[in-house]
């Protein structure tokens, strides 16, 4: 009876010893960061100092010659925290995860290896079929930080990047309203004795509130307009002060518009195209060198005069109205916004290393698990299914299967 009941605990200790042994055990990770080949992408994933946490908890991070040039980071600022920094890009794409800021083209997709961990935007707007097609042959596991989500479950890099992209937009009109660009030469915000400019914000999400902010502290007055009374509010309690607010009427629209300095446009798509709220009848009767921000140009843009730009040519007149269209403000400021994204990236990438790997973190992490979109070579993300008729699976199920 006593080697009866030996083996009956035996049995029921063993699943549990091996439990145990899964969860504690330590990765060390081998990551890689190639040079950005996206026109004008200028951020990198992550900065030296971080680069230098990650090999101090032993992992090896490799970055390819010249990847943090456009956001000033120099390759001997990474080679002193601990990097490698490799010449050939194949070498890069040997590392087990792949953490970059644009898409991986298909070039790239060809010197990826099975199985590896990608971590990259998606960029709904321009995805194709065969790009998710190639990557499901590899069985690679993909995330996109489009759709990472933070503890109190905020998506955290549009978060960071529409914070960078408001206060900047703001900025970038006051350039534009100067001398220096041939605008009408004033000051953006207002002195003693001398009117204040006007600005108008189509949108009152994150954009929208960071362009007010910054635009009330240069002085200038505010007219925000939204579709939504609850992201009006909020706005105006977030701001902590009163600010003209207004549902999107066309006759109170069309009045601030024909008055305003500047006009920012930043609101946020619900079906994949951003609404086109101002007709070009209304720009042609804006005041001559008034600016237009067109911040949801890379989702179809706000304004029907608008036309996408870049950063080496970024505006064009329309009617004697200044457009900037512009899709990836925040490369214009590539340094700021890869403190943003290291920010998120780093506790990820160590949460990784510590838990074991990728799979025990998306278990753990719903934030995580929100952003996968392929699961060793599984679609999971059903709206991506449904848009390209490929079958996809529930990514729960196939996490406790593997477990």
């Amino acid at each position: 009876m006593s080697e009866l009941s030996d083996i009956a605990k035996q049995a029921m200790m063993q699943p549990q010893e091996v439990m145990l042994e899964v969860k504690s055990k330590k990765n060390n990770l081998y990551i890689g960061i190639p040079k950005e080949t996206s026109f004008q992408e200028n951020r990198i994933a992550l900065t030296p100092l971080s680069t230098s946490l990650l090999v101090l908890n032993g992992h090896e991070v490799l970055i390819e010659s010249g990847a943090g040039n456009a956001a000033n980071f120099s390759d001997q600022a990474y080679s002193e925290q601990g990097a490698q920094i490799v010449y050939d890009k194949k070498e890069i794409y040997k590392a087990d995860i792949i953490i970059k800021i644009a898409p991986p083209t298909e070039d790239e997709i060809e010197l990826m290896k099975t199985g590896q961990v990608l971590f990259s935007t998606l960029q709904m707007s321009t995805l194709k079929p065969d790009f998710l097609k190639i990557l499901m042959k590899k069985k690679v596991t993909a995330l996109s930080f489009e759709y990472l989500r933070d503890e109190g479950n905020i998506l955290s890099v549009v978060r960071a990047m529409s914070e960078i992209v408001g206060t900047t937009s703001v900025l970038i009109a006051a350039e534009y309203l100067s001398n220096v660009f041939d605008g009408k030469g004033l000051m953006l915000g207002g002195i003693t004795g001398v009117p204040p400019t006007e600005m108008v914000i189509l949108g009152a999400g994150t954009v929208g509130e960071y362009a007010a902010r910054t635009a009330i502290a240069l002085g200038a007055e505010v007219k925000v307009f939204d579709s939504s009374i609850y992201k009006l509010r909020r706005l105006q309690n977030n701001i902590g002060s009163r600010l003209f607010t207004s549902v999107i009427q066309p006759v109170v629209l069309k009045k601030a518009l024909l008055n305003c300095d500047v006009a920012i446009g930043a609101i946020r798509p619900t079906n994949g195209r951003s609404p086109c709220m101002v007709t070009e009848e209304t720009v042609s009767q804006m005041k001559p060198n008034s600016v237009i921000i067109d911040v949801s140009i890379d989702q179809g843009g706000c304004f029907e005069t608008s036309e996408v730009t870049n950063h080496t040519d970024p505006t064009f007149k329309k009617y004697d109205v200044i457009h900037y269209c512009v899709p990836n403000i925040a490369s214009r400021v590539a340094r700021t916004a890869t403190y943003a994204l290291t920010n998120i990236f780093t506790p990820i990438l160590l949460d990784i290393g510590e838990k074991g790997g990728i799979k025990n973190v998306i278990w753990e992490k719903p934030g995580v698990r929100n952003a996968i979109y392929l699961y060793q070579g599984q679609l999971t993300n059903q709206h991506l299914a449904e848009r390209f008729n490929i079958p996809h699976k529930d990514l729960d199920l196939l996490i406790v299967s593997n477990r």
